[in-house]
């Protein structure tokens, strides 16, 4: 079950550190794991804390079209902002059923959508031609791109437009995807140091890369250490070890992560001050 509590007393956190925005039932946030119900409710629950105070990007994503369509339009119902709505995973589309699937959700929901790209989870590439066609639906407005490849970036801004919004989906790549013509990131770095990641990203959109370089190193060490075992293991045993009250309980087939990996988030969250 959602500590409802913790939950709530993180939304403020974030906030007050600084994060711009919220994005519950995410990768990190576990959805895959999620009833429909409790999916649904987790999303609830963020934009009745957040209460207008930033916008609210709900995860919709399901390799189920329709599933899909119900997160989003209860999301809206609700008061979203935004769906972020993954490439369908497993059923493996080719590129006219990947264009299909968001053409649809965009037939059938007028939400605005931010696509989200990350082919080493779901093996559905939506390479830049697709994301031009689907660029031209008026409510699909940006793509959260962790396709790992910086080139990308450039690629997608030719097929989509310059006001297509491609925020980085890679907190270690974040730098260059920000010079190179992003305009933000839905970070994973964030859950942990908000302040330090909005403090960089306020650099990057200030043109201040001296400042924005010097953070990128200073979090390196923590981008590389959340990773170091399967996401979001070593993220919450990090948010544990800074706030006992929220529990590193990951549900399966998660678990927690090894001792060399807590050993490795341990060192980074000393680095930053952080515990």
């Amino acid at each position: 079950m959602v500590d409802e509590p913790a939950f709530r007393s993180f939304i403020d956190w974030q906030i007050d550190q600084g994060s711009k925005g919220l994005v519950p039932c995410g990768t990190t946030g576990e959805s895959a794991t999620m009833s429909i119900e409790e999916h649904n409710a987790v999303v609830v629950m963020t934009i009745d804390q957040a209460a207008g105070r930033v916008p609210v990007i709900a995860g919709c994503g399901s390799n189920d079209t329709m599933t899909a369509l119900a997160h989003m339009k209860s999301a809206q119902a609700h008061g979203a902002t935004a769906a972020l709505v993954v490439a369908p995973y497993y059923n493996k589309p080719n590129f006219e059923g990947v264009y299909a699937h968001f053409a649809y959700l965009a037939d059938h929901c007028d939400l605005p959508m931010i696509l989200y790209n990350v082919p080493s989870r779901t093996i559905t590439d939506i390479g830049p031609e697709t994301m031009g066609r689907l660029a031209e639906i008026p409510s699909i407005i940006g793509v959260k791109d962790a396709s790992g490849n910086a080139v990308r970036v450039t690629a997608q801004r030719l097929a989509c437009g310059q006001d297509f919004v491609q925020l980085s989906g890679n907190d270690d790549m974040a730098l260059g995807f920000m010079a190179m013509g992003g305009v933000g990131c839905i970070s994973v770095t964030a859950n942990v140091a908000p302040r330090l990641c909005a403090d960089f990203q306020s650099a990057c959109a200030s043109g201040d890369w001296d400042i924005a370089l010097e953070l990128q190193d200073r979090l390196f060490p923590l981008h590389t250490a959340l990773f170091s075992d399967a996401s979001p293991g070593p993220l919450k045993y990090a948010l544990h070890r800074m706030r006992p009250d929220f529990l590193p309980d990951v549900r399966l087939p998660m678990t927690q992560p090894r001792p060399p990996s807590r050993v490795q988030v341990d060192a980074a969250l000393e680095s930053l001050g952080l515990v």
